[in-house]
């Protein structure tokens, strides 16, 4: 009689790119036998897939790997985090084993050797598109693994390795197995998708990629798009209806001294004109952006530049994080670093001042009806979901009252009836039939 096959449990931490290495990592393990376990105490192995990028994301991932101490004897380490090898061994020493990220197969082989292989009658045939993570209504597309920039306070590259772009058949093969299995809508992304293509001999085009997508009839949203004419080409797409009206695009700053001790390019008079161009290519375009307060050397004036940026600029949606070395980032060695407070407290004004932008723009939307993606039905009938504008996890959402027979993964018509400074509330207007249309208001 052969014995169970070994369970194995599973915990991803940081952005998307890294939830879609957790997906194909568990698609490997179902299809080869292995059974997939959320209790960590019933687990032979628990994998502990970690961000390493800034100091509370490490902060996090230790934790996790704490906790699945906690249960599991047998524990293995990868992700981001996971290239600092000595870091993680010397707080915890029982580790089975530390593997960096994009390391499947070696992860793979690691589960090996500490459980065995699974039984072949438990191996399971997977789709192409492999397991989600995410609700089955929503999917991460990644076109491209590492990075080709060298942000002076970012080490993805050393992380990652540099730019590798997946051919187009094969991105358009998943994303097609994606809308057959009901994803409604896909979200692009990369550690710069506007980069997507350069290094391939075939020289395909972010833009020329998401065309071919947007002949899906789903929703598609672009992320991480850098400041390039390959944006604008994007925005024109958007004004076709073939892409969501929905730019992210991180700028970091706007002080071009800034921006040079970053190793960015940009201003903020370019910065601005650019975004004054894709408003007019398309009106209906919501922006999202992230930036660095406090940035080594980042002076009182310089801060302001970016604070006067936020106001003229009235950005949809905007993230901005308290400068925070890296570990083997080049920032690190960088003179006059600002005292760590003043870093708190120019974010903590920036994020108030975008509170304010916000409110004001979310005002507008109040008396106008959109569709409705929902993510999540509460057991009094509250819907909550995201309209075009929004992305998951990261931006405000929808809540709709009295949605008792709305399920999750419907699309449905909603008035915007109230918000506040992130979040709208809505009444129901009505199910959608599924289909997926942009309702340019």
């Amino acid at each position: 009689m052969s014995k169970d096959s070994p369970k194995i449990g599973l915990v991803s931490l940081g952005c998307a790119k890294n939830l879609v290495d957790a997906q194909r990592l568990t698609s490997v393990l179902i299809a080869m036998g292995y059974k997939i376990e959320n209790e960590y105490s019933k687990c032979d192995v628990v994998v502990v897939n970690t961000c390493g990028f800034i100091g509370p994301a490490v902060e996090e991932s230790m934790q996790a790997i704490g906790e699945a101490l906690n249960y599991s004897r047998k524990v293995i380490v990868t992700g981001c985090l996971g290239a600092r090898a000595k870091v993680i061994m010397d707080k915890y020493p029982q580790v089975a084993a530390v593997y960096g990220p994009g390391m499947r197969a070696t992860v793979i082989r690691g589960i090996i050797s500490l459980v065995g292989k699974p039984n072949e009658s438990d191996r399971q045939a997977v789709s192409h598109s492999g397991v989600l993570l995410t609700p089955p209504h929503y999917a991460y597309l990644k076109i491209a693994e590492g990075c080709r920039h060298h942000c002076s306070f970012c080490i993805i590259p050393s992380l990652r390795g540099p730019l590798r772009s997946r051919e187009v058949p094969n991105i358009l093969t998943e994303a097609t197995d994606l809308v057959r299995r009901g994803v409604k809508e896909l979200l692009v992304i990369a550690q710069d998708s506007s980069d997507y293509g350069v290094d391939l001999k075939s020289k395909p085009s972010l833009s020329s990629l998401c065309r071919k997508l947007g002949e899906l009839k789903r929703w598609v949203r672009v992320h991480y798009v850098y400041p390039s004419d390959e944006a604008t080409k994007i925005v024109e797409l958007m004004a076709e209806g073939l892409v969501l009206p929905y730019l992210d695009v991180p700028f970091q700053h706007v002080n071009p001294t800034i921006l040079r001790a970053m190793k960015r390019p940009g201003n903020i008079e370019k910065t601005l004109r650019q975004i004054e161009q894709w408003r007019k290519i398309c009106p209906d375009l919501a922006i999202r952006s992230t930036f660095i307060a406090g940035f080594p050397g980042e002076t009182q004036e310089q801060f302001n530049e970016l604070l006067d940026f936020i106001k003229e600029a009235k950005l949809d949606r905007v993230g901005c994080f308290p400068y925070s070395d890296v570990d083997g980032a080049t920032a690190n060695s960088y003179l006059n670093p600002v005292d760590e407070q003043i870093r708190e407290e120019r974010a903590a004004l920036l994020m108030e001042t975008q509170a304010q932008i916000s409110f004001d723009k979310l005002e507008d939307r109040v008396g106008k009806e959109y569709q409705v993606l929902v993510d999540y039905v509460s057991d009094d009938g509250v819907a909550v979901g995201r309209t075009k504008y929004e992305s998951p996890d990261v931006d405000g959402v929808i809540s709709i009252e009295n949605a008792q027979n709305v399920q999750v993964g419907d699309v449905v018509k909603a008035q915007i009836v109230d918000h506040d400074e992130h979040d709208c509330f809505a009444k129901l207007v009505g199910i959608s039939d599924g289909a997926i249309n942009f309702i340019k208001k």
